[in-house]
């Protein structure tokens, strides 16, 4: 058996009127990489919070390098030699490289000045060390974010960091960005560091990780070895129960085509054109860059059309703005719901309602605040949003539920159309299952539905019929029935298929 490098023994954390987490256990070893799974609330970053002093335990014992240890705060931790590379980057993107690796710490000549050529050169052997070969007085700003990634990786190799816990890493990155991140953590294991990654893509979990700890509800569940599971094991150990099916894809006649785009151009897209039924689920695949989520917010009037059409039950609209899509009856549910799709600091109540304010304008123009919790709570039963009041603040809800709120802000405008910009990005498994219940549901009903993914099983999973973007244009479509990822991807890249 390695030796721990980390223990945490029957960690407990309590909130006001919540357990957080109950009797917690957490094993890193020396030279290994430790998979922190659990669905969303699961309770895992509140037990790196807790492990990093950012959180005071309520009871239970952690040990580092062998010795019983109480750290007051992310510095005390940090100091100690852990690092935490957050989903949300902490770097200053007006900064150059090197400044952002060495910020707080920086080099001091006999003047008490910075010393600039030290600074730059230190800053380039770290980035030797993760493989970016980029100049250190290159602004991060303009940096793609799987090379911000490695800068967090070399300014936690700065600190002399012995362990690293990376949360969902990869959720921004193309492939090519995610296999050089895994590159970096593969030498930096040879090297004897040790990590803790947090991560929904399970398939990444067998590629990089040698153990896996799995909490459920605030509670540990199990640790094995990654050889000792099976991805189905796994995911029944996450929710507590089998998924008996990933995607419950249901047969469904279709009605008429209710949308149509007829040679979209503009700065991002290239003559696109498509139309969609009503009850069809009709998947956009392609590659990050590819002009998918630029063709979604092109439809949607966030960016300028320069030539072609929209027809909407078989007459032209026009729209220049969200306001006249929601008009249209098309809603958008964004890829970045912290960013475009919800205003985090208000309640599950307002941003649920936050599209159809009209639909509860009372008299002399006030809104009819009984109908909007009315409203609000017929959403938050129908979709299982799991929030202690429609009053929480949406940024204390987990991920999966707060895409809940962002997908049930778009249906409250009663959509013709609904686009699904990367629906279930970082939600767990079981809440997942439960997006793809609620994407049938609508289908059903006949709502049609473009689902833009980057997940190629999702994609086959849940379409009916498949549209593969590249550069900006449809490299071609393929029917349910003949699409398969080799196919997907061959178009993807711009290759024909035969």
């Amino acid at each position: 058996m390695n030796n721990i490098i980390l223990r945490m023994e029957n960690v407990r954390k309590e909130f006001p009127g919540v357990v957080a987490l109950n009797n917690v256990h957490l094993n890193v070893y020396d030279g290994k990489i430790m998979a922190l799974l659990g669905e969303n609330g699961a309770g895992k970053s509140t037990l790196v919070k807790v492990m990093t002093g950012v959180y005071k335990r309520s009871s239970g014992d952690i040990y580092y390098k062998g010795e019983l240890v109480e750290f007051n705060g992310p510095k005390e931790s940090q100091d100690a030699g852990i690092a935490i590379i957050h989903q949300e980057l902490n770097l200053i993107n007006e900064l150059s490289i090197a400044e952002n690796i060495f910020m707080g710490r920086e080099f001091k000549n006999k003047f008490g000045k910075i010393d600039w050529k030290k600074t730059y050169f230190e800053a380039e052997k770290l980035l030797n060390e993760v493989g970016l070969n980029e100049n250190p007085k290159e602004i991060v700003g303009t940096l793609s974010i799987g090379k911000q990634q490695l800068v967090e990786i070399a300014k936690a190799l700065s600190l002399d960091a012995k362990l690293i816990v990376l949360d969902e890493p990869t959720d921004a990155l193309t492939d090519s960005e995610t296999e050089s991140l895994f590159k970096v953590m593969r030498k930096l294991r040879e090297n004897g560091k040790s990590m803790v990654y947090i991560s929904h893509r399970l398939e990444e979990i067998f590629e990089i990780c040698d153990d896996v700890t799995i909490l459920r509800d605030g509670e540990f569940i199990q640790e094995e070895k990654i050889e000792d599971l099976t991805k189905e094991r796994m995911i029944e150990l996450m929710v507590g129960r089998k998924l008996d099916e990933q995607f419950p894809k249901i047969d469904h006649k279709f009605g008429k085509t209710i949308f149509q785009v007829v040679n979209l151009q503009n700065k991002y897209l290239k003559d696109v054109s498509f139309g969609i039924k009503e009850g069809e689920i009709l998947g956009v695949a392609g590659l990050m860059g590819a002009g998918r989520t630029e063709l979604a917010k092109t439809i949607y009037g966030v960016y300028k059309l320069k030539y072609g059409k929209l027809i909407l039950n078989d007459k032209e609209i026009f729209i220049k703005s969200p306001k006249d899509a929601i008009d249209k009856k098309i809603a958008y549910v964004s890829e970045d719901r912290k960013k475009d799709g919800l205003i985090l600091s208000l309640s599950v109540k307002e941003n649920i309602h936050i599209s159809a304010l009209k639909n509860i304008e009372g008299k002399f123009g006030y809104l009819n605040r009984k109908k909007e919790k009315e409203d609000a709570q017929v959403y938050i039963d129908s979709m299982s949003i799991k929030t202690p009041s429609i009053n929480q603040t949406v940024k204390n809800l987990s991920g999966g539920n707060q895409q809940k709120v962002a997908i049930a802000k778009s249906l409250i405008t009663n959509p013709k159309l609904l686009i699904l910009d990367e629906p279930t990005r970082g939600v767990d498994v079981g809440a997942k299952k439960e997006i793809y219940n609620l994407i049938n549901e609508y289908k059903k009903r006949g709502m049609s539905i473009l689902m833009i993914s980057s997940e190629i099983p999702e994609i086959l999973g849940m379409s009916d019929r498949i549209i593969v973007m590249h550069e900006g244009g449809i490299a071609g479509e393929l029917s349910i029935k003949e699409a398969t990822q080799e196919k997907i991807m061959s178009l993807a890249v711009g290759e024909q298929v035969i």
